[in-house]
């Protein structure tokens, strides 16, 4: 529970970054999921001391973090939820320290692309499908476990 500072660099510059996932689901008795994702830089810092202090620095500079799924369902006796996302950069941090400074920098130079494809049919239960291409995404939590 020592006070906690991090520095954060990432830099990516690769020129293909990719995922590419196909499924094909036929007569399943409960429930399915599934989830795609290509991620240029990502970062998650959690602590719980008195200080914690964050400094974050992203630089997305690849051609096309891309994430493609394609997915053929049939006969699913549950619910189906099938997710996709390609992201350029992301942050997220959370912490209950009394003091909680967070410098936060992301720089996005690429082409996000997030394609979902789904042919579904006699799901028994829900339907969900979800797809998001994001450049740049922060989350900071700041929380109390006191009066």
């Amino acid at each position: 529970m020592n006070d906690t500072h991090v520095t954060n660099n990432q830099y990516t510059s690769t020129v293909d970054i990719s995922s590419d996932l196909g499924a094909s689901v036929q007569n399943v008795g409960g429930n399915v999921a599934i989830q795609g994702q290509a991620a240029c830089n990502t970062a998650n810092v959690s602590t719980d001391p008195n200080i914690t202090a964050i400094s974050n620095t992203q630089q997305c500079d690849a051609v096309d973090p891309t994430s493609g799924t394609y997915v053929w369902a049939s006969g699913v006796g549950g619910s189906l939820s099938v997710s996709n996302s390609a992201l350029g950069n992301s942050f997220e941090a959370d912490s209950n320290a009394q003091q909680m400074p967070v410098n936060n920098l992301q720089i996005n130079h690429s082409n996000v692309n997030a394609m979902t494809t789904a042919t579904v049919s006699n799901v028994a239960g829900t339907v969900s499908v979800t797809s998001a291409a994001v450049g740049n995404n922060a989350q900071v939590v700041h929380y109390s476990t006191g009066p």
